[in-house]
């Protein structure tokens, strides 16, 4: 008896040592349950729509604990908003409306997540000496009863997806984009929608809204491309980057001065590629799971370590938050239609809040501010540059090149914990990089320098071989695809790392 009221409080008590996410065995068992009822209920709209908005609310609650309270008030407060602004043809008092919405948004994301970014900061220019108080978590004490510290600010998982995918919806309905919804319930179901809730990719309520009202359709192919992304990204998360990560990349960011200028500079390029397989791989589940529902998701990923320039890495990097900043950001701060230099300052803008947005400290602003500086270069540069238009695979592969070793440079500022851990990385790099033991630390990490390759390799394949591949298995006999589940399983459990290592994006 005792067995099974713990196994029943496991189920529904928030626990943050084993949050919900979709490497855990736990996380599968729960889909195959939500699925089994959405099947059976799947044909009446209203009701599958509530039962998906319980069930993300739910899932967000076994990620987050109590701030799951967050994401009700988000959708709360934009959904009257957003509605207001429908209801009056007064041109400022949208804009006012507007205004309160998207303050609201930011002041609760600025809360949780740069509190300590800007205290710090203020401390250090004046000399002061105040310190952060979790008001939400005292107030949860009192309302609640229960006993979270107010000291520390914990960051809710995903509250920069979910924030930015509010806000698009409130200034969509004020340029007259989308008709808002008169259904509370399915505005909050379009903001909580489980899959792609905590890590992207950010939904457009024009893309995702219309699907609520549609009927549950699944074709023998799409069940196949479904299949094939979670395994995929199953691969890409606990085979490359969780094996790359604990038994190379975190033992030398932990204390680069231990290692070689060259351990240093191969951690960097595995960071590249731990980080790409980790994210793309969330978003390939993300997608699978959703498409196994009906519902469609916009790719996040186009082989980014394919761009031959840093403008083109961020249309195939992330792109739903590129996209976002260029919408939302980039083009209302004027874009490219005020002069030179207004559109050099727009995107320095756009960069350094992008960076911003994924932390709160001056590592992300530099990392941001670099690829700014980049992206500024490369609109004067291909004005000049003889190669701009040449489609030659040696100009290509220099290309490519180029950014990808600029792009995984800027990392050393998006990975270390502090500016001096990326110093010592740097310093390593030029001045202890010991080429004569090269020979003996690759054949130390020979397992993993080997899947680094194997990971870039296929990464590089061309689309049109991956796309033979994909089909093939989308049009295989099921009992192939159950071969393949099972040997995707088999590769996953012998790679394991002891703890279930959280998706990089969790902290943004």
């Amino acid at each position: 008896m005792q067995t099974l009221l713990e196994f029943i409080k496991d189920i529904f008590i928030f626990d943050s040592a084993k949050p919900l996410i979709f490497t855990r065995f736990y996380f599968w068992g729960f889909f195959t349950v939500i699925f089994t009822v959405y099947v059976l209920i799947h044909k009446r709209l209203a009701l599958r729509n509530i039962f998906l908005l319980i069930v993300s609310i739910f899932f967000y609650y076994k990620t987050s604990g109590f701030y799951f309270f967050l994401i009700i008030i988000s959708t709360c407060i934009d959904y009257f908003i957003a509605n207001a602004i429908s209801k009056t043809a007064i041109a400022y008092k949208r804009k006012i409306l507007l205004f309160v919405s998207i303050m609201a948004n930011l002041f609760i994301l600025t809360y949780f997540k740069y509190s300590y970014f800007f205290v710090d900061t203020f401390n250090y220019l004046f000399n002061t000496n105040f310190t952060v108080v979790d008001v939400f978590a005292k107030w949860l004490n009192s309302v609640a009863g229960t006993s979270f510290s107010v000291d520390k600010i914990i960051l809710p998982v995903g509250i920069s997806f979910y924030t930015f995918q509010t806000i698009s919806y409130s200034v969509d309905v004020y340029r007259k984009k989308i008709e808002p919804l008169k259904n509370i319930l399915d505005f909050g179901f379009y903001v909580a929608f489980f899959p792609q809730l905590v890590a992207g990719p950010i939904v457009r309520a024009s893309d995702f809204i219309p699907q609520i009202y549609q009927k549950f359709n699944l074709s023998r192919h799409e069940f196949g491309l479904a299949i094939f992304l979670i395994l995929n990204g199953l691969l890409k998360k606990m085979f490359i980057s969780d094996y790359i990560s604990v038994n190379f990349i975190d033992r030398v960011f932990e204390n680069p001065v231990v290692y070689t200028g060259f351990e240093n500079l191969m951690s960097l390029y595995a960071y590249s590629i731990q980080i790409y397989c980790d994210f793309s791989g969330y978003t390939d589940i993300a997608i699978g799971v959703a498409y196994l529902m009906g519902f469609r998701l916009n790719i996040n990923f186009n082989s980014p370590y394919k761009a031959t320039t840093v403008a083109e890495f961020w249309k195939r990097w992330h792109i739903s938050l590129s996209t976002w900043l260029k919408d939302y950001l980039y083009i209302p701060l004027g874009g490219n239609k005020n002069g030179e230099l207004r559109t050099n300052i727009n995107l320095m803008i756009t960069m350094l809040l992008g960076g911003l947005w994924h932390g709160a400290s001056w590592q992300f602003v530099i990392w941001g501010g670099l690829n700014g500086i980049a992206l500024v270069f490369y609109r004067y540069w291909k004005k000049i540059s003889p190669f701009t238009n040449s489609k030659h695979w040696i100009v290509n592969i220099y290309g490519i090149f180029l950014t990808f070793n600029f792009i995984t440079l800027t990392r050393i500022w998006f990975r270390a914990d502090s500016l001096d851990t990326a110093n010592k990385i740097i310093l390593q790099i030029l001045s202890q990089f010991k080429r004569h033991q090269i020979p003996q630390v690759s054949m130390a990490y020979y397992k993993i320098f080997a899947i680094m390759i194997f990971a870039f390799i296929v990464h590089i394949l061309p689309a049109r071989f991956k796309n033979f591949y994909k089909e093939i298995f989308i049009h295989s006999h099921h009992i192939l695809k159950i071969i393949a589940i099972i040997v995707v399983i088999f590769i996953i459990y012998q790679v394991r790392t002891a703890d279930i290592q959280p998706f990089v994006y969790f902290q943004f």
